[in-house]
């Protein structure tokens, strides 16, 4: 299924037109159908844009189908804003794991299997970018979305000061996933798809324990508080990026205190 050109077999891709810093090329809603089937799971709808869920709508109907669900990856805005929408428009509940995500939907748990017309989904539990964050394993593909969990290019925000080792974790498992699965796609919330798994993971991985180690730095060399790390870590930040690499560092300042690696007199 190929809606925007990319995709799988079952999963094509309806990008909504917000691009921002934070949003890459706009947010990837995911339209997932079995070849033959009529009901579709909609991954995402993205934020509150008529124009766009009333596309994503028209799209499913076009193909003689039905939107039997929608999941969310995670509860951020540009994911779940225009969930209420898109539910009025195709009848269809939103499950999340969030409580406050859902629309006339229930929870989503780890290694849950969700199955709509011969489709079938395992809910992957991948907190880090937020405590909330599911990834999708589609197997019948060989693919994994993502959502914000890995992206098309760049990194992703660690939202919460706590966020970090989790994230680490969920970037092993996911490794782990990719191996024993064999998946050779990834189907990300923001950004191109990927068909290096493997290299796109371990470059995500080595890219934290670097910055990991430029905080550190950083501290050794006098920083004592997020903006001074910033300025140190991210001498060329732009204003509009500034808030999230804040969030990033107190969460990376959050992780070296837990493990003891902190000096007394920095603040997190």
């Amino acid at each position: 299924m190929r809606i925007d050109g990319s995709g799988t077999l079952r999963a094509g891709c309806v990008l909504c037109p917000n691009p921002g810093p934070m949003t890459l090329e706009g947010t990837n809603t995911w339209v997932l159908r079995e070849p033959g089937a009529r009901g579709v799971v909609v991954v995402d709808p993205g934020p509150h844009d008529e124009r766009h869920l009333e596309r994503v709508a028209r799209s499913v109907q076009e193909q003689g189908a039905q939107v039997q669900m929608t999941l969310v990856t995670h509860r951020h805005f540009d994911h779940t804003e225009g969930s209420r929408y898109f539910s009025e428009l195709t009848g269809a509940p939103v499950h999340a794991v969030d409580p406050k995500a859902r629309v006339s939907g229930t929870g989503l748990e780890d290694g849950q299997v969700i199955t709509a017309d011969g489709l079938e989904l395992q809910v992957i539990a991948t907190p880090g970018h937020t405590d909330d964050s599911v990834c999708f394993l589609l197997e019948a593909d060989s693919a994994l979305l993502t959502g914000d969990t890995i992206l098309g290019y760049g990194t992703t925000v660690i939202d919460g000061d706590d966020g970090l080792a989790p994230y680490l974790d969920s970037l092993y498992r996911l490794r782990d996933v990719v191996e024993e699965h064999q998946v050779r796609t990834l189907l990300p919330g923001h950004g191109p798809v990927l068909t290096s798994p493997l290299a796109a993971i371990d470059s995500y991985i080595d890219h934290r324990e670097s910055r990991l180690e430029q905080v550190r730095e950083a501290v050794r060399a006098g920083a004592a508080n997020v903006e001074e790390v910033i300025d140190r870590v991210y001498p060329d930040v732009v204003e509009d990026i500034r808030p999230a690499a804040a969030s990033s560092v107190r969460a990376q300042l959050r992780y070296l205190a837990v493990k003891g690696e902190l000096p007394e007199g920095v603040e997190g």
